[in-house]
């Protein structure tokens, strides 16, 4: 049971890292595919720095053994992210996004 709860941490970890990464080193493609967000250049930033913490959180907190707790609450975080991710996408009627975010959360 410990493998399976850490390939899904890693993969989980993984995905928010490709994500936040893409928020912080590429704006532009991701303007190109989301017009909407082209003014939110600094809550896009935020975004994604919030996500590379979350999916440092998810994986150093028990592989070092130091406050594992952090885990939880680094996965609380993402939750949350993706959480208003969706209502975000609602709002905009952008449902293609929706979906994907409601599966990933």
């Amino acid at each position: 049971m410990k493998i399976a709860l850490w390939i899904v941490q890693i993969l989980l970890a993984l995905v928010f890292a490709a994500a936040g990464s893409m928020k912080l080193f590429a704006f532009d493609q991701l303007v190109a595919s989301m017009p909407a967000l082209a003014n939110q250049h600094g809550l896009v930033t935020f975004i994604g720095i919030a996500e590379l913490a979350g999916a440092v959180g998810l994986i150093l907190p028990g592989l070092t053994g130091i406050f594992p707790v952090l885990t939880t609450w680094a996965a609380a975080g993402l939750a949350t992210i993706m959480v208003l991710a969706t209502g975000l996408h609602l709002v905009q009627r952008e449902f293609s996004h929706a979906v994907v975010t409601v599966i990933s959360s």
